[in-house]
């Protein structure tokens, strides 16, 4: 697993230009530091170097339409590829993201993917941001501590403060534990139960996929089409 240096991180430019004060700051270079010594120690760490950034390379920030937000990344093999919810093609579709497609078919009739990547989502728009961007192998919630959600909540008020009009979906207590990072008057908030089956069947009928492309609708900008490719 390669460790960007962070003077040198390898994320798409829009991104490294609104957040370079990030990459400068000393919790960042903590960051790198504790990863370079689980490589050390031979811990597996998920997901692979190159996909850590992923969320921020498939969407652009001048193209965030819609932010979704997740806690930790998959801790099984195979499974993380640095979109929350999302796992690739030839993986079993993890049963949070059932849910969703459930709910996406309630409103929009749109069919159930028979994958789990949600790749074609974060093209069009949908940064698909996880709290932590690293978690290790068979241990949920291992890097809860290393500094990411310093990161990723500079992520979250950066898009807050030079954005307008971004949808924010924030489930379950620990996305909307981000709501005060997000400035109401210039986006739209929307909350729901966390769409994991430990939430019963609370996240059903949040209505946030037909009601989101509305909202983008009004603005003039394209909804997204929520059916994976």
């Amino acid at each position: 697993m390669e460790i960007p240096p962070a003077s040198n991180v390898q994320i798409e430019e829009s991104w490294k230009t609104v957040l370079a004060e990030e990459f400068q700051k000393p919790y960042f270079a903590a960051i790198k530091s504790f990863l370079v010594e689980a490589k050390k120690a031979n811990k597996t760490v998920y997901p692979p170097g190159p996909l850590i950034f992923n969320a921020f390379n498939k969407t652009p920030f001048d193209q965030v339409k819609i932010v979704i937000l997740g806690q930790d990344p998959y801790h099984n093999p195979g499974e993380a590829m640095g979109l929350c919810f999302s796992v690739p093609k030839g993986v079993r579709v993890p049963p949070s993201l059932v849910n969703i497609y459930k709910e996406i078919n309630s409103e929009l009739g749109i069919e159930p993917a028979k994958h789990g990547d949600l790749t074609h989502w974060a093209e069009q728009g949908v940064l698909l941001l996880n709290a932590m961007l690293t978690v290790e192998g068979g241990k949920p919630a291992s890097h809860q501590g290393i500094g990411w959600q310093t990161f990723t909540d500079a992520v979250i008020k950066t898009i807050s403060d030079q954005k307008e009009g971004v949808v924010f979906m924030l489930w379950g207590n620990f996305a909307k534990g981000k709501k005060a990072l997000i400035d109401p008057s210039k986006h739209f908030v929307l909350e729901a139960a966390h769409p994991s089956p430990l939430a019963g069947n609370a996240f059903q009928g949040c209505g946030h996929f037909a009601y989101a492309n509305k909202i983008l609708e009004t603005q003039g900008k394209e909804p997204i089409d929520w059916k994976p490719r």
